[in-house]
C-alpha cells in the first residue's frame, strides 16, 4: 500500500524558515520524479518544485526561486523542501506528489502558516 507522509508544517513569522518532509513507502521511492504542492483557501493547486529521480536535477516556480531547495534522500525514500525567508503568500497545505509516467500518487499535505 502506496504512502506518503507529510510533516514538518506549523506557524513560522514571515522571514522565517521550515523544512518540509515527505516519508514514502510501498512503492519504488528511487524511480520518481517527486514534487511538492501547495493550495492555498480559494485558490487551485500549484506546482512549487520537482526534483528527479536521482535528484541530479531540479525546478522551481518562479515564486519560491532562491528561497526553496526540494532535495530527496533515496536510501531514506523522504523528500525535502527546505523554505527560508517565508512571506505570507506562502502560507499553504503543501502537498507531497510522487510521479512516473502515467502513475501518480499524492500525500494528504501539511499546513503552513506564516503570520507574525
Amino acid at each position: 500500500q502506496v504512502h506518503l507522509v507529510e510533516s514538518g508544517g506549523g506557524l513560522v513569522q514571515p522571514g522565517g524558515s521550515l523544512r518540509l518532509s515527505c516519508a514514502a513507502s510501498g512503492f519504488t521511492f528511487s524511480i520518481y520524479y517527486m514534487s511538492w504542492y501547495r493550495q492555498a483557501p480559494g485558490k487551485e493547486r500549484e506546482l512549487v518544485a520537482t526534483i528527479t529521480s536521482a535528484g541530479d536535477s531540479t525546478n522551481y516556480a518562479n515564486s519560491v526561486k532562491g528561497r526553496f531547495t526540494i532535495s530527496r534522500d533515496n536510501a531514506k525514500n523522504t523528500l525535502y523542501l527546505q523554505m527560508n525567508s517565508l512571506k505570507p503568500e506562502d502560507a499553504a497545505m503543501y502537498y507531497c506528489n510522487a510521479r512516473r509516467f502515467s502513475t501518480v500518487y499524492w500525500g494528504q499535505g501539511t499546513q503552513v502558516t506564516v503570520s507574525s
